[in-house]
């Protein structure tokens, strides 16, 4: 059983990113292994590991398509419609409230 490299924060080899940076540069891993591994030393706890992807095996992400993109629509407009007034308030219902601000805030009879 092969280890994978560990490098320190900063200091990986070309070559190499992290899913996020793979994502801005428009690829993602599919399907690929960890190639590598980042840690980041902390005082109290142990290091934070970010784990690295080799950017010549990296895919290009997928296109949105219209099913997709109705979906995400659907599912944001759920986070937003309050389920006390039925409203579509334009902004994500905090979960800690569970409702609409203006719906939190009225006194309750």
């Amino acid at each position: 059983m092969a280890t994978l490299p560990v490098y320190p924060w900063h200091l990986a080899p070309d070559g190499l990113a992290t899913r996020r940076q793979l994502r801005a540069l428009g690829l993602r891993p599919g399907g690929q292994d960890v190639a590598a591994q980042l840690e980041r030393p902390r005082r109290r706890r142990g290091p934070l590991v970010a784990y690295l992807y080799r950017v010549d095996r990296a895919r290009p992400v997928r296109p949105m398509t219209p099913g997709r993109a109705a979906a995400l629509a659907a599912a944001m407009l759920a986070r937003r419609t309050c389920p006390t007034c039925r409203t579509d308030v334009g902004y994500c219902i905090p979960r800690s409230l569970g409702m609409c601000v203006p719906c939190h805030d009225l006194p309750q009879s």
